[in-house]
């Protein structure tokens, strides 16, 4: 505990702030707040913690200054596979900060950084501190020079080869794939070193490549003996409890065909003002509580990770598929959002409760679609005592699509691939996975219900956490303006009213994929907050996370707290206190680990692409040019989801170049161009098992 003549930490930086214009030593500091020998402990961990946050920098000469006032920037590394990289701020209204190779200082990506802005027009500058390492553990191949020892990683985005002595190599021989530990980081001219942790078996087929992923980003599998023991002596719930019982009303739950936890489910009806929505969650902090086994194991994996065929869940298995998921024809504790509208879509009441649903179906988005949009006899046959609420949910669905677009959400339709697997195991197909009227009716639904949740928590003022998502850098966008003019779209508007203006000019042209994706880049990540700050990308003036508590840790930090809240009840200042220490640090992590859990999800996507195409190779496709850069062409096969890298040394009937201003490679001599949308005949030349890469040639 901090002595009563230390009040907090704010007193060290409002001393900082406003009452020294210069950096200070420690004995100044302590004079300035009176600290007594007794206190001299906690002041010096204060000072820890504002420097290992980032707020304060301790100069070499042990002097501490406030980092913004010694145009210091703090945040998060993301390296690039050519040495350079950006460090990303999650301060509101901040630019990413460039950072050349030769400056990263070693940095990797997810490493927390200290560095110094030394051009602030263009943004530029160097990493003097690293406050925090991402990663202690790195996949690689074990190579050997002139009897040196050393790990290449298989990740391109590290930019050093970890070397290993002989007492750390073990039995491992160069050709290996090997987990290392790093033992020593970079350090000036001093290369990093680490001690092979074990060797990895040969990737033979696609599932072990999977697997390497998995080892690769530390993602745990298996949940620890406390934790299955914690979760076996939990029993399902029938009776109310104080809960509003709300099985008589008709209620669905609607998703993908192969999902297996169902954490959401909807019911609605029509009233003479308009229509109520009630927005069902799997009531998970009913079983998880604060700082039990399960809590601090779902704590630190902050999501569950999605791949083909399998899962890597929050929660375990009797939890997240059996006493949470809101299987049909059982009854399941939930937390619901009861949310009134009127016939303009526009919210008009609100309430929240602990209560009990008993699902009549569930539903898919397939069957849904079949029954709004198909109108398929078959399907409305089954189906037909619930006709009459899938026709309300169509009606409000068009209500709050109209309102959210009135007002100025982001719609990037963007396709996703789709992996179907064999019985093995393996890459059967890769399509384009379909995202229909019924996808979008319970996103708007979930929006919505966030929403609501959200802006409850920010009037009753209680601490909270947010999804937050920052407005776009201008200077970015406006180093997309060549660009757009290079594809004829006028760019006269700036914010959100400039994508808006870019979305809708490019809506089912041949470039509306790659605007998407340029725009999309353009913008900040979203991330989890104690501040609400808005959510950009939705228009939204405050937004949380309440409707996923089976996989994502936030959701269920905001279930607790709103049920702490809930009839009148005002929550402690014990549970307050509790709170604001706990919930930053919260926020960062587990922005952190739904990060990691992205990457790995693309990376394993790569990685089934590769697989899916390694018999391919000499195989002819039509395809269709996607991106372009100096380096050649990016090209999606028409056969399959599936992109690959057309070099531009493969054009071998002229010397080409790139035009910036309008976006294409054009030939010096013949004059012939590549544009995107282009379609192309091409040719699988190689496919690149190690770099996760395909390579494709002129037919």
């Amino acid at each position: 505990m901090v002595p009563k003549d230390i009040k907090d930490r704010e007193s060290v930086l409002t001393f900082l702030k406003t009452k020294t214009s210069r950096p200070v030593s420690f004995q100044e500091i302590a004079a300035y707040l009176r600290i007594g020998k007794k206190a001299v402990k906690s002041l010096k961990r204060i000072m820890r913690i504002l420097v290992r946050e980032g707020e304060v920098y301790k100069t070499k000469k042990g002097h501490y200054g406030i980092a913004v006032e010694m145009n210091l920037i703090t945040g998060s590394f993301d390296a690039h596979r050519n040495g350079y990289g950006f460090v990303v701020t999650e301060k509101r209204g901040e630019r990413d900060l460039f950072i050349p190779p030769r400056k990263t200082l070693g940095a990797m990506t997810g490493d927390k950084v200290v560095a110094r802005v030394e051009s602030p027009v263009r943004m530029e500058g160097s990493i003097i501190k690293i406050l925090q390492r991402s990663q202690t553990k790195i996949i690689g191949e074990l190579c050997k020079e002139k009897n040196v020892y050393y790990v290449k990683p298989k990740r391109k985005n590290i930019p050093f080869y970890i070397f290993v002595s002989s007492k750390n190599r073990g039995k491992a021989k160069s050709g290996d794939t090997v987990s290392v530990e790093i033992t020593s980081y970079p350090s000036g001219a001093r290369p990093p070193e680490g001690k092979i942790l074990k060797v990895l078996p040969a990737v033979t087929e696609a599932s072990l490549e999977i697997d390497l992923i998995i080892e690769e980003y530390s993602l745990p599998r298996k949940f620890p003996p406390v934790v299955l023991t914690e979760s076996k002596t939990l029993n399902e719930i029938s009776q109310l409890r104080k809960r509003v019982d709300c099985r008589d009303l008709l209620t669905v739950t609607i998703d993908g065909e192969t999902a297996k936890d169902f954490d959401d489910a909807i019911s609605i009806k029509k009233t003479d003002t308009g229509y109520v929505l009630y927005v069902h969650i799997a009531d998970v902090s009913h079983y998880v509580p604060w700082d039990s086994a399960l809590d601090t194991e779902a704590r630190t994996r902050g999501t569950s990770v999605y791949f083909p065929g399998n899962v890597i869940p929050m929660l375990p298995e009797r939890l997240s598929n059996n006493l949470c998921s809101l299987v049909p024809r059982q009854d399941r504790p939930t937390f619901t959002a009861e949310m009134h509208f009127d016939t303009k879509g526009s919210i008009i009441d609100k309430s929240f409760y602990p209560s009990l649903i008993h699902s009549n179906e569930r539903m898919t988005y397939t069957s849904v679609k079949k029954i709004l949009v198909d109108n398929d006899p078959a399907e409305r046959g089954k189906y037909d005592y619930l006709l009459t609420s899938f026709e309300l949910m169509e009606e409000l669905f068009n209500l709050l699509r109209k309102q959210r677009v009135k007002r100025g959400s982001l719609d990037f339709d963007l396709p996703e691939p789709e992996i179907l697997l064999d019985l093995q195991g393996n890459p059967e197909s890769i399509i384009s996975s379909e995202r229909n009227m019924a996808h979008m009716m319970i996103e708007d639904f979930m929006i919505a219900a966030n929403e609501a949740v959200g802006s409850h928590l920010e009037k009753i003022g209680v601490p909270a956490l947010y999804r937050v998502h920052e407005e776009p850098d201008t200077a970015k966008l406006d180093e997309l303006r060549p660009v757009f003019l290079a594809f004829g779209l006028k760019v006269g508007k700036t914010g959100k009213k400039a994508f808006h203006s870019i979305l809708k000019q490019a809506k089912g042209t041949v470039e509306e994929s790659l605007m998407n994706i340029l725009l999309l880049r353009s913008l900040k990540q979203a991330r989890y907050a104690t501040e609400n700050v808005g959510h950009f990308g939705l228009a939204s003036t405050c937004y949380t996370h309440f409707t996923s508590p089976i996989r994502r840790y936030p959701d269920l930090v905001v279930h607790r707290i709103l049920k702490d809240s809930l009839g009148g009840n005002k929550l402690t200042q014990k549970k307050i206190d509790y709170l604001e220490k706990l919930l930053p640090d919260i926020a960062i992590k587990t922005s952190n680990t739904e990060r990691t859990a992205d990457q790995a999800e693309r990376e394993i996507v790569n990685a089934m692409r590769v697989w899916f195409m390694k018999d391919k190779v000499g195989n002819e496709y039509k395809g269709i040019v996607t991106n372009i850069t100096s380096h050649g062409l990016k090209i999606r096969l028409k056969d399959f989801f599936v992109e690959g890298f057309l070099n531009v040394s493969s054009l071998a009937d002229d010397y080409y170049r790139f035009e910036e201003e309008n976006y294409r490679l054009i030939g010096r001599r013949t004059k012939k161009s590549f544009t995107v949308g282009q379609e192309m005949n091409v040719r699988i030349d190689r496919v690149n098992i190690e770099e996760r890469g395909i390579v494709l040639g002129l037919m």
